[in-house]
């Protein structure tokens, strides 16, 4: 199938009210451009270099969101475009958006990452953590904390991934508002499960572009 009847696909099977965040990440432009041109704005890549360099050469009505695990020095090549920042994890990297937001004279849309899987290389706060990160970002006047990311652990059992998503999905509800109203969760293997777990915004690579070719 195309990249293009993959989209139909998923744009007849989804609600309208769950955004897709298409991860073009090691996919070429010529991707991109067929996505792009089906009607899809919003891709999500997850290295500043790659992102950086298809920013300059696609068009500049595409949604960028930075859904990798971003370190502080690259901050300042992306913060001018970047539309959403899934993946803050740590309160040094808030005040380095919050810094680099306000030289810019912007205010940059970000999700806290939290740590729902057991696996050890995963990033996030902890969900005991959530209450003093809130009350952290409220002093940062240039970060909009638009509501929480979560990754599920990577195995076939349904029930563990389900009992991850349900933690995710309990912390949104106890925050969510008119403000603070995103729950990223959702990948290409268990973005069914999120749904029902009440993710409105998922994040599709593989189901959408094939399986990467990594080097």
């Amino acid at each position: 199938m195309s990249i293009t009847k993959n989209l139909n696909y998923l744009y007849n099977k989804i609600s309208k009210d769950i955004k897709v965040v298409a991860v073009s990440k090691t996919k070429p432009n010529q991707d991109i451009l067929e996505a792009y041109n089906f009607g899809h704005k919003c891709f999500g890549e997850n290295k500043v270099q790659e992102l950086t360099e298809k920013f300059n050469s696609l068009p500049k009505d595409i949604e960028w969101h930075f859904i990798g695990h971003l370190q502080r020095n690259k901050v300042k090549y992306i913060i001018k475009f970047i539309n959403l920042i899934h993946s803050v994890d740590s309160y040094k990297l808030l005040n380095e958006i919050n810094k680099r937001a306000e030289h810019e004279k912007r205010i940059v849309n970000c999700l806290i990452q939290v740590k729902i899987a057991s696996e050890e290389n995963k990033y996030g706060f902890d969900i005991n953590e959530i209450d003093n990160v809130i009350n952290f970002s409220k002093n940062l006047n240039h970060i909009n904390i638009k509501g929480f990311m979560g990754m599920s652990t990577l195995t076939d059992n349904k029930n563990i991934i389900i009992n991850e998503f349900s933690k995710l999905q309990n912390l949104f509800e106890s925050y969510k508002s008119n403000k603070l109203n995103i729950l990223s969760m959702g990948m290409s293997n268990d973005y069914n499960l999120a749904i029902e777990k009440g993710s409105n915004m998922i994040r599709l690579g593989s189901i959408i572009f094939g399986k990467r070719n990594y080097l």
